[in-house]
């Protein structure tokens, strides 16, 4: 296992941001993996990585933002120990430690390789820690924690296909192993969150075929599933189909469980690649949606549209009672600096 200390501070030009009446990150980023730990200054929201304004191969870098919730502003923190930029990763509290798992890289002639790579991030000295790689390299999936120690990796892509796995790391062993495999059609850009013992999984995108010029034919999959995780035996899940969350299926929503619900907000209704523009060719349409499953209730509940419309997110943060959106992208596939601040539905 190797650490890395903290490292000097970015420029000060990435340093602390302009804070109104809503926090902003020290920069536009969008499919960025977000976690809320508590730091030195109590519960904070962290965004990792993720893709800057110009949305392309050389805006996908490593950067790093913190924002105490106590203070109300957001500051640059060292880059991940990474070679280069990622999307499409994920990220998860256990114990204190925010772990981020896999993402794509981009290169210069196109070229994405789902990447293996697990970090722990120790948010009260600042050091990062390489953890055993995931198995099956995976982006665009969807991770959630169990029992403060487990990390479930759920369905996702790798390299030129979606994958059913559904990958578990042990924070306490340093090892991976396998659980019940995700029953739905295979996606990625899915979204899902943990409420108590289940696991809510909504939407993605699938390959449904091929072009005439050969290359994929991507298309949205109108599924939702729960999975009950067996608290003596981690690796068994009894997974059901749900009836579909009320609206069309959506592409990249945040998600995040609070009590018995795992609520979900935003994305699009129109596929896309990692610059906002649609498979289609299409340019495509952030939502204003917010809905939740009630997994105690059994049911589905629609909630009041938040008020700006955004895409492209790796996740929800849960905390105080209010829901947190770190970035993403708003109209005309704009990338923000934006943190969105919804109060928990009731």
């Amino acid at each position: 296992m190797k650490s890395w200390p903290l490292a000097a501070a970015l420029p000060l030009a990435l340093g602390t941001a302009a804070v109104g009446a809503e926090m902003t990150l020290p920069w536009p980023v969008s499919n960025n993996a977000v976690a809320v730990a508590r730091g030195p200054e109590g519960p904070t929201l962290y965004s990792f990585l993720g893709m800057g304004a110009g949305k392309t191969f050389r805006d996908i870098v490593p950067l790093a933002a913190a924002c105490p919730l106590k203070k109300g502003t957001c500051t640059a923190l060292p880059a991940p120990p990474l070679p280069n930029g990622r999307i499409a990763g994920t990220a998860v509290t256990v114990s204190g430690k925010v772990y981020l798992f896999g993402g794509y890289s981009v290169g210069e002639d196109g070229t994405e390789v789902s990447n293996p790579e697990a970090l722990a991030f120790d948010p009260k000295s600042g050091q990062w820690e390489t953890k055993a790689p995931i198995p099956v390299p995976v982006d665009d999936s969807v991770s959630v924690a169990f029992q403060d120690r487990y990390v479930y990796l759920v369905s996702g892509w790798h390299e030129d296909r979606n994958i059913a796995n559904v990958q578990v790391f042990n924070t306490k062993e340093n090892r991976w192993f396998d659980a019940s495999p995700f029953p739905g059609t295979p996606v990625f850009g899915q979204a899902g969150a943990i409420a108590g013992n289940k696991i809510v999984i909504a939407d993605g995108v699938a390959v449904l075929g091929k072009k005439p010029d050969g290359h994929n034919l991507y298309g949205l999959v109108n599924e939702a599933w729960e999975g009950e995780i067996d608290a003596t035996d981690p690796a068994h899940i009894t997974w059901r189909r749900l009836p579909p969350h009320p609206g069309k299926p959506a592409y990249r929503m945040a998600a995040a469980g609070s009590g018995s619900r795992a609520l979900f907000a935003g994305g699009s209704e129109n596929p896309y690649n990692y610059n906002g523009l649609g498979y289609d060719g299409a340019p495509s349409k952030p939502s204003v949606r917010l809905f939740a499953y009630d997994v105690a209730a059994g049911q589905w509940i629609e909630f009041p549209n938040k008020k700006l419309a955004s895409m492209d997110h790796r996740g929800m943060l849960a905390a105080g009672g209010k829901l947190y959106i770190l970035g993403g992208m708003t109209g005309k596939q704009q990338v923000t600096d934006r943190v969105q601040v919804l109060d928990t539905p009731r």
